[in-house]
């Protein structure tokens, strides 16, 4: 979950390295630095232990229980269109946030009437423990999927860490990866690139106990535009309008082209405020 401010009057990368450059954070608090200290020394001790208790699988749900009416229909729907059932490999909770995010990609292609896309390589990026790569290899069918986290070391209340969770998520999808890399340095090419409530402002970035090292849009957004194909598609989901317009504004200042937004129906976990969705192409050189 990598995003970053820099300022925007400067290059992101350092020509002579090809690497970001150091960038100056914006103003926060004494409050706010002591907490980037803190966080930051747990990211960085969770680097360097890399801990792992091996392959962590969810004991499936088969099936699911509890529903509401609209929560039913909606999951029979999308079972039927994408013939696919999470609660066969995951337990309740984690295939109903599947269900959600197939719901809302669905949402979002037929809104903006994007054509059908299959094949090639997607990758994801902030992929937390990637509980969500079923959802990305039903919809995409991609050739190759990649999802990039930055703190991938990060240990759950039962010692087994993201990396170890995530291993367990994609280990029956063909062609998929999991990396634990700052997104900033990851050089790649890919035909569609995500991101799903990317950090575009500082307070989100400590409230999820990350540094504000780790915070530069520009730098990030930038390396989306270098690792896309001439008429690549980055698609988006932001926490609502406001903050889908502060990410739009990255997007444009790197040089991205809009083809579309709209806002989500959160039918399956409703959430406020709505989740947006924006796509973006990366135009010819």
């Amino acid at each position: 979950m990598p995003l970053l401010a820099t300022d925007m009057d400067h290059p992101a990368f350092d020509t002579s390295t090809g690497h970001p450059r150091t960038t100056t954070l914006p103003p926060c608090s004494l409050q706010q630095r002591v907490r980037s200290h803190y966080h930051a020394f747990w990211y960085h001790l969770g680097e360097r232990l890399a801990w792992s208790r091996g392959i962590y699988r969810e004991r499936p749900a088969q099936k699911l229980h509890d529903l509401s009416g609209v929560q039913y229909e909606r999951i029979a729907s999308l079972q039927r269109r994408f013939r696919v059932r999470f609660e066969q490999r995951a337990t309740q909770t984690t295939a109903l946030r599947q269900y959600d995010y197939l719901d809302l990609l669905n949402q979002g292609w037929s809104a903006l009437r994007l054509p059908t896309s299959t094949g090639g390589t997607v990758q994801d990026i902030g992929s937390s423990n990637f509980w969500y790569a079923p959802v990305l290899h039903t919809f995409f069918r991609p050739a190759k999927l990649i999802g990039v986290e930055v703190e991938g070391h990060r240990i759950y209340i039962n010692r087994y860490s993201r990396h170890d969770y995530a291993q367990g998520y994609i280990q029956d999808l063909p062609n998929t990866e999991f990396h634990i890399q700052d997104y900033r340095r990851y050089s790649s090419p890919a035909d569609i690139i995500t991101a799903w409530y990317p950090f575009v402002t500082p307070a989100p970035v400590l409230a999820w106990r990350l540094p504000l090292s780790l915070f530069s849009p520009q730098v990030l957004f930038s390396q989306v535009v270098h690792n896309l194909q001439p008429h690549g598609l980055f698609l988006m989901v932001n926490q609502g309008r406001d903050e889908a317009s502060v990410a739009a504004s990255w997007c444009s200042k790197v040089g991205m082209v809009p083809c579309g937004s709209c806002e989500l129906r959160a039918r399956l976990r409703p959430r406020l405020p709505a989740p947006t969705l924006s796509c973006w192409i990366r135009p010819p050189a």
